[in-house]
């Protein structure tokens, strides 16, 4: 199952900051699947426009021509490293529970239902 950022990012223009002189404005991505909220920076430079997300070092600085396309290009690697991400943590979930290492909190658990210690969802 894939994960879809929004496709038209929230663009919550935040003041412009001065980085040694260059002009930085930030945008709001928001991941809808999670509700997290992740913050891409944006400069132009000369004819182009450049962008990254400092939140998640995974997504490279990108250039495009336009801001737009490079809000696009953006929304899409930071999906791809989301979504990435998830499935390493599914992975090492699968081989942690095939080496036993989540035993204890099975156990556990079924502790706690025999003891009545539970909640009915």
């Amino acid at each position: 199952m894939g994960r879809v950022i929004t496709e038209q990012p929230t663009e919550k223009v935040v003041p412009e900051q001065q980085v040694k002189n260059k002009h930085i404005l930030t945008f709001e991505i928001t991941d809808p699947e999670w509700g997290e909220a992740y913050t891409a920076s944006v400069r132009k430079k000369l004819d182009r426009w450049c962008g990254w997300i400092p939140e998640v070092p995974e997504v490279d600085t990108c250039e495009e021509t336009t801001k737009e396309t490079l809000l696009t290009t953006l929304k899409d690697k930071l999906s791809e490293v989301l979504e990435a991400r998830a499935d390493a943590w599914d992975k090492q979930i699968e081989e942690d529970i095939k080496a036993g290492k989540l035993e204890h909190l099975r156990k556990e658990a079924l502790e706690d239902i025999k003891a009545g210690r539970f909640t009915d969802l």
